[in-house]
């Protein structure tokens, strides 16, 4: 036998019941919008280009860029498409950048947890380490939004063997660092069940720009196509999620910006016949689900 996590069990697709989102819709889809906030002159960061000895001004720069000015551009493209969003923010956010959180807070955006900070990967900690690291990101957050997050997305979606015990024990009722389904599914932990909500890897900026160097039409495309097909798909009456996961120092560049707008507008159109929402509201809607609709519980 092969190690295995025992988190949760293998369910065929084909076999599992069918259920619907609010409104009757079969497709979910959420926008996972990523605020990171990163150390000068170390730690870890995605790179434009190699980066030479620290400080890696380069890299540094071009990050930051996302947060003085992608990030804004961003919020104007979905205030005029009125699309929400579920920000995945580092609490280092708080202190560097105030008034970009409190535009998503006026926005009405969800917050979920996502680290202090993308310098660091939480799974290289010693537990109580990694225990800290949860509880001063969610302190924070809850002290600026008035109560805890419910979801988790980890920076550079790093686990350790503990982190699903140790989120259920925070009060995370939600993790997004689990790509290995098209809908949520229940996991077990050591506190009682966590939600397994898909957050995408392929429809995801980072490894499509950053990794594979796709262009900014071919990103959009993806987008476009990766909806319609799901749309396709669930025909059959299987419900499913379309996460679509950003970065703002990536597609708030302009001309990457200019082909995501035709992107979610396209999504925006079919907004009657699909749930445009946010992962804690898939959560709260699969919690209410009767026991055994959704894998695992």
């Amino acid at each position: 036998m092969l190690p295995t996590h025992g988190r949760y069990d293998y369910h065929p697709l084909p076999d599992r019941p069918r259920y619907a989102w609010p409104g009757g819709a079969r497709l979910a889809v959420y926008i996972g919008l990523n605020l990171e906030h990163f150390a000068f002159g170390e730690g870890l960061g995605a790179e434009l280009a190699p980066g030479g000895p620290q400080p890696d001004i380069l890299n540094y720069a071009w990050r930051d860029y996302g947060n003085r000015v992608g990030a804004w551009r961003l919020i104007q493209l979905l205030d005029a498409l009125a699309l929400p969003a579920t920000v995945l923010l580092n609490s280092a956010m708080y202190d560097y950048a105030p008034a970009l959180i409190a535009a998503h807070r006026d926005r009405g955006d969800e917050i979920a947890g996502h680290g202090r900070t993308n310098s660091e990967r939480q799974s290289a900690l010693p537990e109580a380490e990694e225990r800290r690291l949860i509880a001063e990101s969610t302190a924070a957050i809850a002290r600026h939004e008035g109560a805890p997050p419910r979801g988790w997305l980890s920076p550079w979606i790093a686990e350790s063997h503990a982190t699903p015990d140790l989120l259920a024990e925070a009060g995370y009722r939600y993790s997004l660092n689990w790509c290995a389904d098209d809908q949520p599914i229940w996991k077990r932990t050591a506190h009682g069940p966590l939600l397994a909500v898909p957050y995408p890897q392929e429809v995801n900026d980072i490894p499509s720009i950053a990794v594979r160097r796709d262009g900014a039409a071919q990103f959009a495309d993806m987008i476009i196509d990766d909806f319609e097909e799901r749309l396709t798909q669930t025909e059959d009456g299987l419900p499913q999620v379309m996460g679509i996961a950003l970065h703002p120092y990536l597609v708030g560049q302009p001309y990457r910006l200019r082909q995501l707008r035709r992107a979610l507008a396209h999504v925006a159109a079919r907004r009657e016949q699909v749930w445009i929402t946010t992962a804690g509201a898939i959560f709260a809607h699969v919690a209410a689900l009767p026991p055994g609709i959704v894998p695992g519980r």
